[in-house]
Formats: C-alpha cells, sequence, structure tokens
C-alpha cells in the first residue's frame, strides 16, 4: 500500500482510506457486526486511515468506531478523522457556532473513546459565521489538545485559502472521481498550494465506476440516490452504458473498475487520498488494491478516451442536495 501524508505536517497514513458513512443505513441496511468486520478488514489490507462524522447514524458511525477500538484495546491502529457542523433541525441545518462545535466535539471524543481526534472537519459552513472566525474556534481545539489537525468538506478554493491564512488546514474533502471533475478546476491546485490533503469522497462515483452498478431497483429503495439526477430517468441509462464501457476496459487492464477508478484519483497528485466507503470486504479489497497500482500516461490516456471529462450525465446534487457545498466553477 502506498503512503502518503495527510497534510503538509500531518502524518503519513494509507493512499487508501476508508469512510465510514456506510456503516449507517445511508445506503442500506448495515449491521454494526458487519461494520467491524470491516475495520478488521481495513487492518488486514494495510488501511490506516478511517473518515467518520458525528451526524454520519446520528453518531453511530463514531460509536462503531469506539466500540471496536475498546475491544481491540492497544494503541490505534487508524489516523481518524470526523465531522462537525450539520445537524438534523429542519429550522437550522448547518452550525458552526463556537458553542455548537466545542459540545459536539466533546460528544465525538466520548463516542470514539480517544482524547485527541487526528483530523477534524468543518462538515459544512454556516454561512452565518466567517470562514476566518470558524478557523479560530478550530485552531483553538488544536492549541486544547483534542484536536491534531483541522479540514474542511465541500469548500470552495478561494474559501480554502482565507482559512489557511488563519491556521494550517491539513485536509480538503470533497466529492473527487471520474465522474465528478470540478475540483481539477481550482480545488486540486489550491490544496497543493496550501499544503492540504485532497480527501476524495465517492472516488467510485456511488458504484457507477464499479463492476457492480446499483440496479434501478435498488436505487428506488436509497433515498438519496432515487432524488439525485445521475441515477434517474435517461441519465441513468446513460451512465449505465458508460459504466458498461470502463467495465470493459477495466477488464481489458486486467483490474476491477472500482481498483483503476481509485488509481486514477492516486495519480491525480500526490497529495490526493480517495476513501471509498463499503459495507462488504470485497468490494474494500478492489479499492484497496489500488494502493499497489501506478498507473502510466497511457492507461491514464485509455481511461481518458473511455470517460472523457464531462462524460457523467446529470448534477451530482439536485437542488436540495446542493445546499451548503460551495460552488466555485
Amino acid at each position: 500500500m502506498q503512503q502518503r501524508k495527510l497534510g503538509a505536517d500531518g502524518p503519513t497514513v494509507s493512499a487508501i482510506g476508508y469512510g465510514a458513512m456506510s456503516f449507517t443505513d445511508f445506503y442500506g441496511p448495515a449491521t454494526d457486526e458487519g461494520s467491524m468486520g470491516i475495520l478488521d478488514a481495513c487492518v488486514e489490507l494495510g488501511i490506516t486511515h478511517v473518515d467518520t462524522s458525528n451526524v454520519y447514524g446520528m453518531g453511530r458511525s463514531e460509536t462503531v468506531i469506539g466500540e471496536w477500538l475498546k475491544q481491540r484495546g492497544g494503541e490505534p491502529p487508524f489516523r481518524i478523522a470526523t465531522k462537525v457542523g450539520i445537524q438534523r433541525d429542519p429550522e437550522r441545518r448547518f452550525n458552526n457556532d463556537p458553542e455548537h462545535l466545542r459540545e459536539q466535539l466533546e460528544g465525538s471524543l466520548k463516542r470514539l473513546g480517544v482524547e485527541a481526534i487526528d483530523l477534524y472537519y468543518i462538515h459544512r459552513r454556516d454561512t452565518a459565521h466567517e470562514i476566518e472566525d470558524v478557523t479560530e474556534t478550530m485552531a483553538g481545539f488544536v492549541k486544547a489538545g483534542k484536536v491534531k489537525a483541522i479540514g474542511y468538506s465541500e469548500i470552495a478554493p478561494g474559501s480554502l485559502r482565507r482559512a489557511a491564512a488563519v491556521h494550517p488546514i491539513a485536509a480538503v474533502q470533497s466529492e473527487y472521481s471520474l465522474q465528478t471533475r470540478s475540483p481539477d478546476l481550482g480545488l486540486v491546485q489550491a490544496c497543493e498550494e496550501v499544503g492540504a490533503a485532497l480527501v476524495a469522497f465517492s472516488p467510485v462515483g456511488r458504484a457507477l465506476l464499479t463492476d457492480r452498478p446499483h440496479s434501478p431497483e435498488s436505487i428506488a429503495k436509497i433515498d438519496f440516490m432515487k432524488n439525485n439526477p445521475r441515477f434517474t430517468g435517461r441519465n441513468l441509462e446513460f451512465n449505465m452504458k458508460k459504466n458498461a464501457e470502463f467495465r470493459a476496459l477495466a477488464a481489458e487492464m486486467g483490474h476491477p473498475a472500482a481498483t483503476l477508478a481509485c488509481a486514477w484519483c492516486l495519480a491525480q497528485g500526490e497529495h490526493v487520498l480517495p476513501i471509498p466507503g463499503t459495507r462488504k470486504v470485497e468490494h474494500l479489497k478492489e479499492c484497496a488494491a489500488a494502493g499497489d497500482l501506478t498507473l502510466t500516461a497511457d492507461d491514464l490516456a485509455r481511461i481518458e478516451a473511455v470517460l472523457p471529462v464531462g462524460w457523467c450525465h446529470g448534477d451530482r446534487y439536485n437542488a436540495a442536495q446542493w445546499v451548503a457545498p460551495e460552488r466555485w466553477c
């Protein structure tokens, strides 16, 4: 497994991490036993970067990780990242108030059972607060020894530069894959400029870049996907045709499609770290295999020929899902 830095001054972690939103029922029923099995597999595969959030299952994902760490004992084998800023309040969905951030930090520390969080993100920005002020609050957690590094999720390059002028930003988490290329227009570059890792979530495009894409029947059972433009109507039909072409290319190159998709992400820069999420060990192994795969210029050209920039049909979010992620292009 390749190793990469989680921020310019951060720890070295596995190039492929794990996104623990899959420890909840977001993409279908999950069991705590199965989630702990995934963490066991992470250790076996050399994955040392696990990402979660206080809002994933309303603390369930953090609790599972904390219970696994407790049962295992000893030094944690992972650098754990978690997030704050989204709340299940219809009156106010995003909250970056200093008091709220402090309160939620204590809850995350308790659920995870750790003395300090390796990387603490603002999950979504709250426009009631300037990003400089929020960064100062987060920096205070670092000074207090409760957080080792801070980051932001789904922010624009300009916002990143403003935050980095106040305190080092170790990472920016953003959707980035062969089907979501918007970070290429400034965010990949800005992260490199300020020394932040670009942590790429959904690197296999919510299964559209795998050998086992969701069927229309399974999509209809997943609230997020059944209302997402890329997974509905004609858009889904077109995208499934491109999925078939990518699967054929991956097979011709001798790799599972998920392996090739994650390897493409790694090839976009030494500071890019994909965090695929899955409930299945077999799929996790396919993603992790990208950490041992180096694509050549010819490989990348072949991939680009099949999935050129802009190939995907449909926006990555619908109108409601777009609330809070920052757009810049």
